[in-house]
């Protein structure tokens, strides 16, 4: 296993246990198959294991583990504060002891505030004494690193990172990714303020090996190289000197060997020009069915009426090279939540965007149809549930 620096000097195994994914059996976690694979990462030196107070079970499941085996001081648990539940300051309180309790622990290595898509969830938490509360947990040793997980554009994620001198960062990324979410653009800006960076998704919740066509997959067995569509995904990453620790959401024992395999030969710098080619050749095999050709450049960008026309695009593409509900979900999760509404139905045609299109996207007419097929009735009334329930929070 390679390891990476933290903040402070800690090393962290450059593969995560993502503990999100954990077998079930009946309604349950399967504890005993649990326990299996995250030994076999232990014993293979994964040392950071992710979870969060809404993955049901997953932190009881962990915590006995961990304590079962006599692990917990030769690991690092990274948990997650669940933002928008909280409105009030004892509310900070009562999560996160109770967050203590499931893990069995007095301590958390990586704190994160959980889910963040605008930097209006920070300023609400600061406007309850999130500043204060972080600080005493510090002082008491009781949290000895703080981030947050990120799940909007690059604009918002760089205005939280620089409001804060945050230890760490967990941002979805990928090589489907660079120009999405916080992609390239927030690794970079976090490296730059030597912010350790933890990624999620790397694999897209298994679509970059279970969803790729087969003529994806065809280029990847025609390379040179005998590595699985998974590890093309990883090294990718750990190509990158900027990526601290990947998170990987492993449910077999197999499956834990193969990441580790992985993350224990590929260095930063490690691809040559002919993988980058491969990859490419794949990326726009992935994007054969796409409705828009949006590359992601942002040169339309910003509309007038607010509305985030890439990310828009890009999830209207999601819907035909995955599926309708993951392009569905991604649109109300990076477009519509968010302080300032960023509809495609904002849009009032007034052609701006289009002046500056290298593309030359025919936008006006493109954002209404990923409009309509992006928020069907039940998605348009979910979204509008859910805007209004964390604006009330933010009054409070």
């Amino acid at each position: 296993m390679q390891y990476r620096k933290d903040k402070y000097g800690n090393d962290i195994s450059v593969l995560g246990f993502g503990c999100m994914r954990f077998t079930k059996k009946g309604n349950s976690i399967d504890i005993d198959k649990a326990e299996k694979e995250i030994m076999a990462a232990y014993k293979a030196g994964v040392n950071y294991y992710d979870t969060a107070y809404i993955y049901p079970g997953s932190e009881v499941t962990i915590g006995e583990i961990f304590e079962r085996n006599g692990i917990r001081e030769k690991i690092n648990i990274a948990t997650k504060l669940p933002q928008y539940l909280i409105s009030s300051r004892a509310a900070i309180d009562k999560y996160f002891d109770e967050e203590l309790k499931r893990l069995r622990t007095s301590y958390v290595d990586y704190y994160l505030m959980h889910h963040l898509t605008d930097v209006f969830m920070w300023e609400k938490l600061k406007n309850i004494g999130i500043l204060d509360w972080i600080k005493e947990k510090k002082d008491s040793g009781q949290i000895r690193n703080i981030g947050f997980s990120y799940h909007g554009n690059s604009d918002n994620f760089v205005k939280i990172l620089d409001d804060y001198e945050w230890d760490f960062c967990q941002i979805q990324y990928n090589y489907l990714d660079e120009n999405t979410q916080a992609g390239t653009v927030g690794l970079k800006a976090a490296a730059d303020k030597g912010i350790p960076v933890v990624i999620m998704e790397p694999l897209r919740g298994g679509k970059l090996v279970n969803m790729l066509p087969d003529s994806a997959k065809n280029s990847f067995k025609g390379s040179n190289r005998d590595w699985t569509p998974a590890e093309w995904a990883f090294r990718w990453l750990y190509n990158q000197p900027e990526v601290t620790c990947v998170l990987s959401g492993m449910n077999s024992v197999e499956m834990v060997d193969e990441n580790c395999k992985t993350a224990s030969e590929a260095t930063a710098g490690h691809m040559t020009e002919d993988d980058f080619k491969v990859l490419e050749k794949v990326t726009k095999q992935i994007h054969e069915n796409e409705k828009v050709g949006c590359t992601g450049c942002r040169y339309c960008m910003p509309c007038p009426k607010n509305v985030d026309i890439p990310g828009t695009f890009r999830c209207y593409n999601v819907m035909f090279t995955e599926s309708k509900n993951n392009g569905r979900f991604e649109y109300a999760q990076t477009v519509g939540l968010t302080k300032e509404p960023a509809f495609a139905s904002q849009c009032i045609e007034c052609g701006k965007c289009e002046k500056h299109c290298p593309q030359n996207i025919p936008i006006r007419e493109k954002l209404k149809e990923a409009d309509k097929a992006l928020r069907p009735l039940p998605f348009k009334v979910g979204i509008n549930i859910a805007r209004k329930y964390m604006l009330r929070k933010t009054k409070k």
